[in-house]
């Protein structure tokens, strides 16, 4: 996961605030990430790496099957503190174990674990550990991610996310793959300054010719 932080302090260190809203691919769909836009409140319209994936209506029978398999597909038992897989099997919680981050950043993730797997006749298509199915679970970060898919379908979200389809990316595509720009020629920073510039302006006319 890419981190927001260093962009952001470096956007309020030159512009002296930040934007209202945040919105940034799946790539910065951490629980750091989350936690920095809701410390310094701001708008979570940051996508997850299932986002898209959720948002799939399957008609095929076996990727229906699939999706029923995948961990964030099981319902919780908040009562019991327990998950329950598609052949109505408990997962009960095991442990807690705590990740530090590059920056320091600390989060909890629980273990749960389900005690009758090896006769469960769903089992290939539930895990392919020789023992039994184990998930993961940080419930802050189920938490951020609710109020980001909320936020992202909501219609402010889909109209922020139509004006973050224009990417710099496919520039950086058509300069480096399709004109073979590799490295600077020139030395120095007011000479690639220079050299940058004239390639811009070539991309640009390209793109007036095209038109």
């Amino acid at each position: 996961m890419s981190d927001l932080n260093p962009h952001l302090d470096g956007l309020q260190h030159h512009v002296g605030r930040l934007p209202k809203n945040i919105i940034a691919d799946a790539g910065y769909g951490s629980e750091e990430n989350y936690d920095y836009l809701e410390t310094h409140h701001l708008g979570n319209f940051v996508k997850y790496n299932t986002f898209h994936r959720e948002q799939i209506k399957h008609r095929k029978p076996e990727l229906i099957r699939k999706k029923m398999f995948r961990s964030e597909s099981f319902p919780y038992d908040e009562e019991k503190d327990e998950f329950i897989c598609p052949a109505n099997q408990r997962l009960s919680y095991r442990f807690t174990r705590t990740y530090t981050s590059a920056n320091a950043y600390q989060s909890e993730r629980r273990f749960y674990e389900c005690d009758h797997c090896f006769a469960c006749p769903l089992k290939s298509d539930c895990t392919r550990a020789k023992g039994n199915r184990r998930i993961q679970m940080s419930f802050r970060l189920r938490q951020f991610r609710a109020q980001a898919r909320s936020n992202l379908l909501s219609d402010q979200g889909k109209a922020l996310r139509c004006e973050r389809v224009t990417e710099v990316e496919t520039v950086f595509g058509q300069i480096k793959h399709n004109q073979r720009f590799r490295r600077f020629l020139l030395r120095g920073l007011d000479k690639t300054k220079t050299e940058w510039g004239l390639l811009c302006l070539a991309h640009n006319m390209k793109k007036l010719a095209v038109h």
